[in-house]
């Protein structure tokens, strides 16, 4: 087994066909052909499924691909080891989040990682945690910013926020006029919340058990701009991180109040692979997100007292 073999069966995965991943390659497409079969040939075991011109990972070559994400990582490494950490860093930052932290926090960090280090490839990715985890393992992603609890004793979890959760609503909407937002005022109106499964859900969830307040779900989604979007037509209210409405609420678009004796929070962490070596692009981010960590926590108003 080769390590060129190896490289075009990464190929193939990103480009999806094994033309696609010649040309990415810059070989034939039956030099690409011909080293899939040898390495086939080697395991006794096909790598690749066709159905038409598409081409799956079979089991084994499911687990090849985790095995050859890791090598190329770890040669990528040493290479970085050896040439001293006072070279401009370089290679490949693949780092992955919710929708959430992709829309409000990912760009501008990665705005002034880029301005740091623009020879450094940014590859972002978002979706639910489970995948995430899973690209994390099979090193498809270095790095991942991901809402709390995560319990995986084979991954580095390093919590480094809390987001403040506030009860959003349009302007005119009846709450946009109470003083006070009381746990039982929340049950009057439709919710739009995230989809059922997530972390920051079942945050909410257990809130609403704890308070016993018998919720109505008008919809449910992963995607906090559509939530929005539907908070300001007037279809329901929502809970949500401050930070996704915080520029919204000072141009006067939505309401926002805090819940009277409850302060929400969701909890946010770095994860990233156990190793005795971390990539230095995982380090540099790691630290410049240390300094802008007051940018992202940004915090609603006090709510006005008597309503």
């Amino acid at each position: 087994m080769e390590l060129r073999q190896l490289e075009i069966l990464r190929a193939i995965v990103e480009a999806g066909s094994f033309t696609a991943a010649g040309q990415k390659l810059h070989v034939s497409q039956s030099a690409v052909s011909r080293q899939i079969l040898l390495l086939e040939e080697e395991l006794g075991d096909r790598v690749f499924q066709r159905v038409g011109k598409r081409v799956w990972l079979t089991p084994a070559g499911e687990m090849l691909l985790t095995a050859a994400n890791r090598i190329f990582r770890d040669l990528q490494d040493t290479l970085t080891q050896i040439g001293g950490t006072r070279q401009e860093v370089r290679g490949t930052l693949r780092i992955a989040g919710g929708m959430t932290v992709c829309l409000y926090t990912f760009p501008r960090l990665l705005k002034r990682f880029r301005a740091l280090h623009p020879r450094v490839e940014l590859k972002i990715t978002s979706g639910p945690t489970v995948d995430i985890l899973a690209k994390i393992r099979s090193n498809q992603v270095d790095l991942g910013l991901l809402t709390m609890p995560i319990v995986e004793p084979d991954l580095v979890t390093v919590p480094v926020l809390k987001e403040e959760m506030v009860v959003v609503t349009s302007r005119r909407h009846p709450l946009s006029r109470k003083g006070r937002i009381q746990p039982p005022d929340v049950a009057q109106y439709p919710l739009i919340l995230f989809e059922r499964g997530s972390n920051t859900r079942r945050a909410l969830d257990e809130f609403f058990l704890q308070e016993k307040i018998p919720i109505r779900v008008a919809m449910d989604t992963e995607n906090v701009e559509i939530i929005k979007a539907m908070v300001e037509t007037g279809i329901g209210i929502t809970i949500i991180p401050y930070q996704a409405v915080a520029r919204e609420t000072r141009q006067g678009r939505f309401f926002c109040g805090r819940i009277a004796g409850r302060t929400l929070h969701r909890e946010v962490a770095w994860i990233y692979p156990k190793s005795d070596y971390i990539p230095r692009a995982v380090q540099e981010v790691l630290a410049l997100f240390q300094q802008m960590r007051p940018e992202f926590q940004p915090r609603p108003a006090p709510t006005r007292q008597g309503g």
